[in-house]
């Protein structure tokens, strides 16, 4: 009875371990080593940027400023943090897109350049097609880049300003919900930039100064993603 009983609480607590986001602290703990590494026992660590026009670094259409969207951003930090690091920053995202397109080019022109560490940014254009596919796009993703060993963050929406950000009960937040359940599920890296850019709202700062349209952030709006980002690789 006993012995049924502890096997029954180890496979409880393996579960409820499995169930939770992955430690910020230690999630990228082997990457870090990695880009601690001199030459010539280092290598080329490859982050893939995997999303719609946000990551692609659309500002005020057509306008792309690459230098300032938050995948640059992430690689300016870490090159100030990690000198000896050659770090490869990819990016694969395209304006417009939803995941349900980007996990159909995701064999092709995500998993071929071989990631180190995957980022997916598709919630704001996963209204169209709704939850539920977005959910099965999300989790097709997910469960490819796990399976050849690759470390993954989902990231929830960057603000749409005909979205009322304080509406806890938003379209917007109902995908980031889903997006932190999956975070959960898949014991995997999650940034909430949705909540980043509340939590300004909520101390003051009006939201168009975080913008550069209505649906796309300007630098500093981008910072605030990139920060939370960086905070993973805080040695």
């Amino acid at each position: 009875m006993k012995k049924h009983l502890v096997i029954f609480v180890c496979l409880f607590l393996s579960h409820v371990t499995r169930s939770q986001i992955a430690d910020q602290k230690t999630y990228l703990a082997d990457i870090q080593a990695i880009m601690k590494t001199e030459w010539p026992k280092n290598r080329t660590v490859n982050l893939v940027f995997h999303g719609h026009s946000v990551p692609a670094g659309y500002f005020k259409t057509p306008t792309v400023n690459t230098l300032g969207a938050y995948p640059f951003q992430v690689l300016q930090a870490l090159k100030k943090t990690y000198p000896l690091a050659v770090i490869n920053l990819i990016n694969t995202s395209i304006g417009g897109e939803n995941s349900i397109s980007g996990a159909k080019r995701f064999d092709e022109e995500v998993l071929m350049h071989r990631p180190d560490l995957l980022f997916i940014d598709y919630v704001l254009n996963d209204r169209g097609p709704g939850l539920e596919k977005a959910k099965a796009a999300w989790e097709e993703m997910i469960q490819k880049a796990l399976a050849k060993n690759i470390k993954v963050i989902l990231l929830t929406a960057s603000p749409d300003q005909r979205v009322p950000i304080s509406d806890s009960s938003s379209v917007l937040d109902q995908h980031g919900e889903q997006v932190k359940a999956m975070a959960q599920k898949y014991h995997i890296g999650f940034v909430d930039s949705y909540g980043l850019f509340r939590n300004q709202v909520n101390q003051g700062v009006p939201l168009p100064e975080l913008m550069s349209q209505v649906n796309h952030p300007n630098e500093r709006g981008h910072a605030l993603i990139s920060q939370a980002i960086v905070e993973f690789f805080t040695p």
